[in-house]
């Protein structure tokens, strides 16, 4: 006979599962290879996320009259059911995954609870959280069995690629959090997306589905995000954790940037266009040292290169063949005879690009070349960092300093305006308000969409002079922002709505 209070068994509905399961799969990628459900109860999550053609399905159920129910309503070979107590069952044994999704819905309930009934389904007492002192021994000894369930998978499972998606009650979700930055566990995102528990399971509870992505790499992010169940796709607010305090907070800096940002040059010929200086030589990618023109050759920045807040020395060069997208490359032909005869030699290379947008172009043509490419100072950073550094680049002899398409940057006239912007840019308040906003395991953390959405005229409103000293002192630069060089950008963003 199934005990619904003992339990603390909610069953999913079976239309709620799949609605779940398409959303993890759809709207976050999520493509596993084998796919656990720790307490799978009658099974409905196992048989949604069928959906996902996993090549393995695991579930593991205490109850003997649900693991009947899970072989009577999922025929499909590839999904194995233990008629087992979760908390007695060793994880070691199921088959290791590169890329496990863990999913359910674990019993929404505390130990006393289950204790007074004389239940079965209970970990072995034990101080997991390692509290101290009277902490162990009262309150926080009364923990979630939810919460024990989710932090054991995640000690299991911490150090790989596995994703943790589980339903659960909202305080639950956030002293997980909480615990993965007490623990030190490596993962890129930690989100937490509402629903109506009162419509989906009749009870009155706040509740949300948590969606931990876990990583082998060095990285652990401060920020748990809340989506709402209206718009699932729509940032609500933030989860922020410093020194074991849970604090939320709305986006504070989310509006539209009074900035153009832009994408560096994209060419997609390296061996020809990417040059390197050496004993005041020029050699391509393919070890030829080459003779050409200066005036068509600017110092570059790739992402590879941007390690330190202020950059002003570069080995790398690029052979800039236009001024904007549509000007006519043929002039080089009388301007820079040496360049001219270099980009014919390799004609060939540029012909095999296979990108569309030098369909139609002049010949030799480049992409995400304007105006801005040209600009005295800019501030980039790269789409690929897991956490970003905005950089001031220049260089001293006053030459315009390119960059690649893996970068994005805003570009200035003078060096007060870039170099105070790239000290906003790195402060504390809007690297967390960033981390909240990007997807870390994404290729690209960092895009135009997500940088478009900082707003200065809030960020100037809420950083103060001391901030960004600290700021400057914690990057390691000289004394050299001034309190008229902030009153100076302050003016500039509300008198000058774009610079380009």
């Amino acid at each position: 006979m199934i005990v619904r209070r003992e339990f603390g068994d909610y069953q999913t509905p079976f239309e709620f599962a799949v609605k779940i399961c398409r959303f993890l799969k759809i709207e976050r990628k999520i493509n596993p290879e084998m796919i656990l459900e720790p307490t799978c109860g009658a099974g409905n999550f196992l048989k949604a996320a069928l959906e996902f053609n996993a090549e393995k399905y695991f579930g593991i159920e205490i109850n003997p009259d649900y693991c009947k129910l899970c072989a009577d309503n999922i025929a499909d070979e590839r999904v194995k059911i233990f008629n087992a107590n979760f908390f007695d069952f060793k994880l070691s044994t199921l088959p290791k995954s590169n890329d496990l999704l863990i999913i359910g819905n674990p019993p929404w309930a505390n130990n006393e609870t289950l204790s007074k009934l004389n239940s079965s389904n209970l970990p072995l007492k034990s101080n997991f959280k390692n509290l101290k002192g009277l902490d162990a021994l009262t309150g926080c000894g009364n923990f979630d069995i939810c919460e024990y369930i989710l932090l054991k998978l995640i000690n299991e499972y911490r150090d790989t690629s596995t994703t943790i998606a589980m339903l659960c009650k909202t305080s639950t979700a956030r002293n997980v959090f909480k615990e993965l930055r007490r623990t030190d566990v490596n993962f890129v995102e930690c989100e937490l997306f509402e629903f109506d528990a009162a419509k989906i399971f009749d009870i009155s509870a706040s509740a949300c589905l948590l969606l931990i992505k876990l990583t082998a790499e060095n990285v652990s992010s401060n920020v748990c995000k809340i989506f709402s169940p209206e718009e699932p796709n729509e940032l609500k607010n933030i989860l922020t954790c410093d020194e074991g305090i849970l604090q939320s907070s709305e986006l504070a800096f989310d509006g539209k940037c009074c900035f153009d940002w832009r994408q560096g040059i994209k060419h997609d010929c390296a061996k020809v266009l990417e040059l390197t200086l050496s004993n005041d030589r020029l050699q391509n990618n393919s070890g030829e040292i080459v003779d050409l023109e200066d005036e068509l050759i600017f110092p570059l920045v790739k992402s590879s290169s941007i390690k330190h807040a202020v950059i002003t020395e570069f080995s790398k060069r690029l052979l800039v063949t236009q001024r904007h997208i549509n000007e006519d490359t043929a002039h080089i032909e009388f301007n820079f005879p040496k360049t001219w005869s270099y980009l014919n030699r390799n004609a060939e290379i540029f012909a095999r690009r296979k990108s569309s947008v030098y369909r139609g172009r002049s010949k030799f043509s480049m992409f995400g070349v304007g105006n801005y490419s040209y600009s005295r100072y800019k501030v980039v950073v790269s789409g690929f960092y897991k956490k970003p550094l905005f950089a001031l680049i220049f260089s001293p002899n006053g030459k315009p300093v390119m960059t690649d398409d893996t970068t994005y940057f805003i570009g200035f006239e003078n060096f007060t305006a870039a170099y105070t912007a790239m000290l906003f840019l790195n402060s504390p308040q809007v690297q967390e308000f960033l981390a909240a906003m990007t997807f870390l395991d994404a290729k690209r953390p960092y895009t135009k969409k997500i940088l478009e959405r900082i707003d200065f005229s809030k960020i100037v409103a809420a950083i103060q002079f001391e901030d960004l000293k600290q700021t400057e002192r914690r990057l390691g630069l000289n004394d050299c922002l001034t309190n008229s060089m902030l009153a100076e950008f302050v003016a500039s963003i509300k008198v000058q709505p774009t610079l380009f």
